[in-house]
Formats: C-alpha cells, structure tokens, sequence
C-alpha cells in the first residue's frame, strides 16, 4: 500500500471517481479507497442529461449508445394533463448505474488513479487517513462519501446544513420502452421518475416524503404508468435511498473538502446529482492546482444555484395537487415555455432567458 499521496479519496462512487481523474489529470498522484467493491450498484433514476454527458466528455470518458438507451427529452404527466419537450441540444442517455460507475473505474484505474477497493477509511489525523491499520499521508483529502458522509463529520461540518429529505425507492421492469423521453408521474403522494436505460428494460424510482416510499400502489398512485408497464415483472430486487435537498455553508475545511453529494445535494426528481458532482470535480482540480479551497468553495456555489433553483420549484409542486395541475396545464398550452425550462434545466439557456420564461409561466398560470 501507498505511504504518501498527494491526494486522497474517501469514497470511490462517480463523484469520487470523477474528482480523483480530473485531479490526476492535473499530475497529481492520487488515491481512491472505498470498502465497496467495484461495479457499485445504488438506487439511482439512471438518467444522464446532455449537461452530464458533455461533463463526461470534458473528463475524457465517451458514452456510447450501444451502452444504454437514448433519450431526447423529457414528459412531465400529472392527473388530468401532460407537456413534454426535446432537449435543446444533444440527446441524453438512460444508463444502469453499474455500467457507469464500471466505466469511471475503468477510466480511473487507465489514468493512473491507486484505486483500493474493500478498503474502509477509519478516519483522518493531522498526518493523513487513517486507512489499513496505517496512515496514509495526503496534502489534500476528498470526502466524497455520499449523502450520510463520515468526513462531512469529521470536520465538523454536519452543524451547517439546511437540506428537506425524502425517500426513494427504485425498481428495473423488463419491458420494451414505450417511449424515448424521459418520464416524471406525478401522483397525489410521490412521483415515479421513469428512464428507459435498453432497448428491453426501464428503470423506475418512485420518491415520496413517505419513508414507506415503497409501499406506493402503483395502479393507484400511477394508473397510465401501470398500463405502460403491463404484465412486466420487476428483476433484481429494489433499491431504497435517501434523496436529500442539502445546502452546506462551506464545503472545506484546511486540507479536507467535499464534493458530491458529501457537499450537498439536491432532489433526485431534478435528474442533475450526477452532473453537478463532475463539474464539482473538475472545480476541485483547479482549485487543487492553485493551492486555493476557497476558488472551489466560490465555483461549488455557483455550480449550486441552477440545479437548487429547480429542485425547489419542483417541489413546490409536491403535494399541492392543484397548483401541480394547473402548472402542467398552463405549461401544455404554450410549447415554448416547457421548452424553455427544459433549456434552462440542462444548462442551455442564460439566467436572462429563464427570467423571461418564469414570467411567460406566470401569465400562463393566471389564465390557465
């Protein structure tokens, strides 16, 4: 094993395994450690938008079609209306969590990343982490351990946190996709996020403020979804999660900073998790590279404000079944404002846009 690093990474999922390439691609030596062994399979909606293919792209890793399924927009379905949008640009890809997190490995292990897997990190001290009955020495130290992070912890860090939790569960059905969008059912106690990941399977999370998420009736909650799924029979057991909207105050502390969902996290039902840990990842190199947390703290907030702005919006629509309906009505009736938030939403349209689209929602609103 290692006796010094100059960057270590307690957590070896996509945000960990992201950030440990980009920092390699930088020249520093790095290392990942993680108790797991790798593919790591999690409750995930398995949905990449082009905004996270294009953050794949800029660390080097290509996602081909044959590796999952191709997405060009997204519905949103409520009770009694539905609106639905292509992506402005690009196309987005539905993707088993596996073969995503294998080819992060693959592409860590390729770069030169020290890679230690079934390798629980015990803690960290003013010399390094404390990992294998040793100490590794590090310059800088990652946590990039998830939503329930140890590291967040151990920095003292837990103290400044505002997040709204709720509960996930996802289920794969063997069904040929009836569609090649993206969809979001809204039923009167939770949502079922629906992504098709082949040309054979879909992957539906079903979240809910519910800690019994799972117990959601399907046919009652989701009837057309039902339909859709017919006589398909779920594979491969379920999933449970955790979904948690989470704004830390900072995400450093000396030596130790977080990225992923260890920084703070949003919604699942926002779809954007996995695209903010790369771009978070490729903030910390630079950041790394000039010697400077604070540059990444400045990024990771910025990097915050779209995909947080989202999530709040669309729960707002948790819960509030006519304000839901009369929000997807008035969104049906002008193809040019789902469009737009849609634009919005994967990063492809200016802060000015969203701004004219947020007061064309609001007339659609008052006359729908």
């Amino acid at each position: 094993m290692v006796q010094r690093t100059d960057v270590f990474v307690i957590g070896g999922g996509p945000a960990g395994l992201a950030a440990a390439i980009a920092a390699r691609r930088k020249g520093f030596r790095v290392v990942v450690a993680d108790g797991a062994q790798p593919p790591i399979n999690k409750a995930c909606g398995e949905g990449l938008l082009p905004d996270a293919l294009a953050a794949l792209r800029e660390l080097g890793i290509s996602v081909r079609e044959s590796e999952g399924y191709t997405i060009r927009g997204i519905r949103f379905l409520g009770e009694g209306a539905e609106v639905a949008a292509e992506f402005p640009k690009g196309a987005g890809v539905g993707m088993s969590r596996p073969i995503l997190h294998q080819k992060l490995v693959d592409e860590a292990a390729a770069a030169g990343v020290s890679l230690l897997w079934r390798t629980p990190v015990a803690g960290i001290c003013a010399e390094g982490v404390k990992v294998g009955g040793g100490v590794i020495a590090a310059k800088w130290i990652i946590g990039a351990d998830g939503i329930g992070s140890r590291v967040r912890g151990w920095i003292g860090l837990d103290t400044h946190t505002r997040h709204e939790r709720r509960y996930a569960v996802t289920r794969h059905y063997r069904v040929k996709p009836w569609s090649d969008l993206m969809e979001v059912h809204w039923g009167k106690n939770a949502q079922a996020y629906v992504t098709p990941i082949s040309d054979e399977r879909v992957c539906v999370a079903l979240i809910s403020r519910n800690a019994a998420a799972r117990l959601v009736s399907m046919n009652g909650e989701f009837p057309r979804l039902s339909r859709s799924l017919g006589t398909a029979e779920s594979e491969g057991g379920e999933r449970g999660a955790i979904t948690v909207m989470r704004r830390l105050t900072r995400v450093y502390r000396e030596n130790v900073v977080l990225v992923g969902d260890a920084s703070g996290s949003v919604d699942a039902i926002t779809g954007e998790g996995l695209c903010l840990g790369f771009r978070q990842a490729q903030a910390l190199a630079d950041a790394l590279v000039a010697g400077d947390p604070r540059q990444y703290q400045a990024a990771h907030r910025r990097l915050a404000r779209r995909p947080a702005l989202m999530g709040r919006l669309m729960l707002l629509l948790d819960g509030r079944t006519a304000l839901r309906e009369r929000a997807i009505r008035a969104l049906g009736s002008d193809a040019r404002v789902f469009s737009r938030l849609l634009a919005a939403h994967v990063g492809a349209a200016s802060n000015t846009n969203f701004a004219a689209t947020g007061a064309l929602l609001g007339w659609r609103l008052v006359a729908a």
